[in-house]
C-alpha cells in the first residue's frame, strides 16, 4: 500500500577453487562458479566488517530504549527506497550470473550503498539470513487487474483491480491456507550459503514473519472504491468475508507455531527497529518460535475515510484477535489514525502507532502521549517535487519534534514509501542527514 533481524566472527579471504562449488538441489545439482562466489564472499566480507562495529550495539540500545517508551531521543530510519533511482558509479549493479547468488548480491549491494549514504539509524546484522522453503496455500484467489505504469524502471505501479466478490456464492472461493515445509529445498539452501559465506558471516535459517492484514487482499480482491461500498450497502456480508479471513489467519499462525516455522525475534517490524527487551517472552524455545516472542504489524489503510464506529466495528473487532497472540504490535501505516486513537487502543499489545502524513499532528501526539511510541511517516513528496528544499524538510522534521516533546511522546522518524526522488539520490542523502540532525544523532 512490507522484519530483518551474535556470535564472534573470523575474518579470512576465501581464493579461489579449480572446481565450482557444487549444492544438491533435490536430484539435480546447482553450479556456482567461482567468480560470482568470489563476489559474494567480497561483499560479505565488506557486510561482516560494518556489523562488526561498535555503533551496531548502540543503535540496538537506542532501539531498546525507544521501544521501552523511555527513550534517549528520536530514533530515525529509511526503508521502501526507490531502488532504481539511486545507482551512482555502479554500486549497485549486479555482476554475479547465477540467480541464486544475485539475490544475495541484491542485498549486499543495498546494505552497504545504505551505509555508505544514508545510514541513519540502521543496524547491520553479523549474519545472512536464509528463508527456508515454506510454502502457503493462501485462500485460493488470484488477483484480476489492469497496471498503469509511468516509469518501466520502478516497481510502483497502478491497479486496477476487479471485483470478484459480489455474491453469496463468491465467499465460497474462500479457502483455508495451508502449509507446508519442503525441508529437503531448505537444506539445499543452507548447503549453498554454507558454501559461500562460512568463515565470513553467520548463515541462519529464517521462518515467516507474519503479516496479517485483513484489508490489503480485500482491496486487491474487490477494488478499493466496491469495498468501501459495501460496507454500507451488505455489511452483513462483509462481516461474513472478515471472518472468514480471520479464521484463516488464526489456522496459519497454528500451523507455523505447530510446525516450528515462524522466524526468530525480528530486527525490523514494518520499516521501524525491532529490538526489545520485552521480546521474546519467558519459555521461548529458538526450535520452535511462537507468535508471543514476536512483533506483528496490522493496518487497514482503505478504511481511512470511514468513521471511528466502523474502523471498530469492520476492523478493531477482527485484529484484535490477531493481535492478541503477539508479544508486540505495530498499528497502522498510510491511514491517518488521530482521529481513531480510542478504538486503536482496544487493539491488544500495540507498543507503536503508525502517524501518516495526513494527520493532525497536534491531536495524534495528544491521543498517543507516552502510552505508545508515536511513529511518524514524513512525507516523502518533500524528495520527489521539482526544486527541494532541505529548509522545507528541516522545518517538517522540528515541528513533529516539538510537538512531541510537548505532549511527551517517544519519537521516531521513519521516512517510506519513497517512489521517486526525480532521480536525484543525494535528496534521500540530505534528508537523512538532516533528521540526523533534528533527532541529535
Amino acid at each position: 500500500m512490507g522484519g530483518r533481524q551474535t556470535p564472534s566472527l573470523a575474518f579470512w579471504l576465501l581464493k579461489p577453487r579449480a572446481l565450482p562449488y557444487t549444492a544438491r538441489q533435490g536430484r539435480r545439482t546447482t553450479m556456482l562458479n567461482t567468480k560470482d562466489v568470489a563476489i559474494l564472499r567480497d561483499l560479505a566480507d565488506c557486510v561482516a566488517d560494518i556489523a562488526a562495529l561498535a555503533v551496531q550495539e548502540e543503535k540496538r540500545a537506542l532501539w531498546r530504549k525507544l521501544n521501552a517508551r523511555e527513550p534517549a531521543r528520536p530514533m530515525v530510519m529509511i526503508d521502501q527506497v526507490c531502488w532504481n533511482e539511486m545507482d551512482i558509479d555502479d554500486e549497485l549493479t549486479l555482476q554475479c550470473a547465477d540467480a541464486e547468488c544475485r539475490g544475495y548480491e541484491d542485498y549486499f549491494r543495498k546494505t552497504i550503498y545504505q551505509w555508505k549514504h544514508f545510514p541513519v539509524d540502521m543496524v547491520v546484522e553479523p549474519f545472512i539470513r536464509v528463508p527456508k522453503a515454506i510454502h502457503n496455500s493462501g485462500f485460493g484467489i488470484g488477483v484480476q487487474e489492469e497496471t498503469a505504469i509511468s516509469d518501466p524502471t520502478n516497481s510502483v505501479v497502478g491497479h486496477k483491480y476487479e471485483n470478484q466478490f459480489q455474491t453469496e456464492a463468491d465467499l465460497e472461493k474462500i479457502r483455508m491456507p495451508q502449509v507446508s515445509h519442503d525441508t529437503a529445498e531448505t537444506e539445499r539452501r543452507l548447503t549453498v550459503a554454507h558454501e559461500i559465506f562460512d568463515g565470513l558471516i553467520e548463515v541462519r535459517p529464517w521462518g515467516v514473519a507474519p503479516y496479517l492484514s485483513l484489508w490489503d487482499p480485500i482491496a486487491t480482491w474487490m477494488g478499493v472504491e466496491n469495498a468501501l461500498y459495501s460496507l454500507v450497502d451488505k455489511p452483513d456480508y462483509m462481516h461474513c468475508l472478515l471472518t472468514r479471513l480471520t479464521d484463516g489467519y488464526l489456522g496459519l499462525l497454528d500451523q507455523l507455531e505447530e510446525q516450528g516455522l515462524l522466524c526468530e525475534p525480528q530486527s525490523l517490524i514494518h520499516c521501524t527497529g525491532a529490538y526489545t527487551n520485552d521480546l521474546p517472552a519467558p519459555g521461548y524455545d529458538p526450535g520452535k518460535p511462537r507468535t508471543k516472542d514476536l512483533w506483528m504489524f496490522g493496518l487497514a489503510q482503505m478504511l481511512s475515510t470511514v468513521s471511528p464506529d466502523m474502523f471498530r466495528e469492520f476492523e478493531v473487532d477482527y485484529t484484535r484477535r490477531l493481535c492478541e497472540r503477539f508479544g508486540l504490535v505495530y498499528y497502522g501505516c498510510c491511514d491517518p489514525l488521530d482521529g481513531k486513537m480510542a478504538e486503536v487502543r482496544m487493539i491488544p499489545n500495540v507498543r507503536k502507532v503508525s502517524m501518516s502524513p495526513w494527520v493532525n499532528e497536534e491531536r495524534g501526539a495528544a491521543e498517543i502521549g507516552g502510552d505508545f511510541v508515536y511513529s511518524r511517516k514524513p512525507n516523502p513528496v518533500l524528495l520527489a517535487t521539482d526544486r527541494f528544499s532541505p529548509d522545507q524538510v528541516r522545518a517538517d522534521l522540528v515541528a513533529t519534534r516539538s510537538v512531541c516533546e510537548k505532549n511527551g511522546c517517544p519519537l521516531e522518524f521513519i521516512l517510506k514509501d519513497i517512489s521517486t526522488v526525480c532521480y536525484h539520490p543525494e535528496r534521500l542523502f540530505q534528508w537523512g542527514h538532516i533528521a540526523m540532525q533534528v533527532a541529535g544523532g
